[in-house]
């Protein structure tokens, strides 16, 4: 079996026109499944059927590929890309499969410092197959993590790279979209874990609230409470210089409202929770314009850091220009996709399931639908 490893294909994909040139990402699931969520810069060949019930049979629709660059075969595990892989060798091509598909996609991390004048240094993590965004504060031999993935290695490499103590996790809300690292990082480090009581239903965590501050180094990090996406949903004010704002603010949309009352954990309604978040919105526009806003999202399999200031999000993001009638009815009436299996990710991260680590990576399998447009 001739594989590459998710982290080496991120790596290569990342490295530029002159390192990525000679490899082309073959993705043989249905269309529908690839347009809704694929490698980036990927091709598609629908091959799923012919590769399970007779591979023969695929050849022709593969013969057209382009026999001068290496071919990395995608599926949704790995499975049926091995096929493809098999056969592609013995037409004659250099073929190789990604390991674990797009399950195995979803799990690379990258990060880059943000440059911002804070005292300390701040990386972002991002998490390219699932759009998420995750942040690291460092400052004065301390540091603190922002809405961490359950993938805590990634953590463990950046806290040990600066030789800093970790003395604070803290979720923005109770994600929909990946099962939180949260409360395992916390314990593994005996620090607090920090979520608004609104979301920590069953779950054992330090409470934050509205104008609370909570330092980390030199750094003061300010709670601004921001409901409407989830009811705990808080923002992190650091130091002026960024704002941590979770699923509340993205660059170019804001948090949508209905998935705590689709998954049962909200007892409010989605026209209710628009016109919170509207409300919770402009606080957030009163900070200064050159804060840099960092959300906990960018479904565009981001390669950090993924940055805007407040005044550019003000100019690019057309649901700030909305007075708040239109606001309400934009975002209560045009429901989006949801995403897959978010109750039981809604209750794991409030506390009411317990998911076994061996199905978390298929639980979280799928796009990011967080944003309400």
């Amino acid at each position: 079996m001739t594989e590459i490893s998710p982290t080496e294909l991120g790596d290569r994909l990342r490295a530029g026109e002159d390192e990525s040139a000679d490899v082309l990402v073959l993705d043989v699931r249905h269309r529908e499944e690839y347009e809704e969520w694929h490698v980036p810069d990927s091709v598609n060949v629908d091959v799923y059927d012919e590769l399970t019930d007779d591979p023969e049979t695929a050849k022709d629709a593969l013969a057209d590929l382009p026999n001068d660059r290496e071919i990395v075969t995608v599926c949704a595990a790995g499975v049926v890309s091995q096929t493809a892989t098999d056969v592609l060798r013995e037409m004659g091509y250099d073929a190789g499969t990604l390991a674990d598909g797009m399950n195995g996609w979803s799990r690379v991390h990258r990060s880059a410092p943000v440059p911002t004048d804070l005292e300390g240094t701040l990386v972002q993590v991002a998490r390219p197959g699932k759009g998420c965004l995750s942040h690291v504060l460092l400052s004065d031999g301390d540091a603190a993590v922002f809405d961490p993935s359950h993938h805590l290695e990634e953590y463990e490499a950046i806290l040990e790279d600066h030789d800093a103590d970790l003395v604070g996790v803290f979720d923005t809300h109770a994600h929909a979209d990946h099962v939180s690292g949260g409360t395992d990082l916390a314990e593994r480090h005996d620090v607090p874990y920090y979520l608004h009581p609104k979301d920590a239903l069953e779950i054992d965590a330090t409470p934050v609230e509205d104008g609370e501050t909570i330092e980390v180094g030199a750094v003061d990090i300010d709670v601004i409470h921001t409901p409407g996406h989830s009811e705990g949903s808080v923002s992190f004010d650091l130091d002026g210089e960024a704002l941590v704002t979770g699923d509340t603010l993205f660059h170019e949309s804001v948090g949508r409202v209905e998935l705590g009352v689709e998954a049962g954990i909200e007892e409010s309604d989605v026209e209710g929770n628009a016109a919170t978040l509207y409300e919770s919105l402009q606080r957030l526009l009163e900070r200064p314009d050159d804060a840099i806003v960092l959300p906990a999202h960018d479904p565009g399999s981001p390669a950090p850091p993924v940055t805007a200031t407040l005044g550019e999000v003000r100019e690019r993001n057309a649901d700030l220009a909305r007075d708040r009638e239109s606001f309400v009815e934009t975002l209560a009436s045009d429901i989006p996709d949801h995403p897959p299996n978010f109750e039981r990710v809604k209750r794991t991260n409030v506390g009411q399931e317990d998911v076994p680590d061996d199905e978390l990576s298929e639980l979280e399998l799928g796009p990011n639908r967080c944003a309400a447009e």
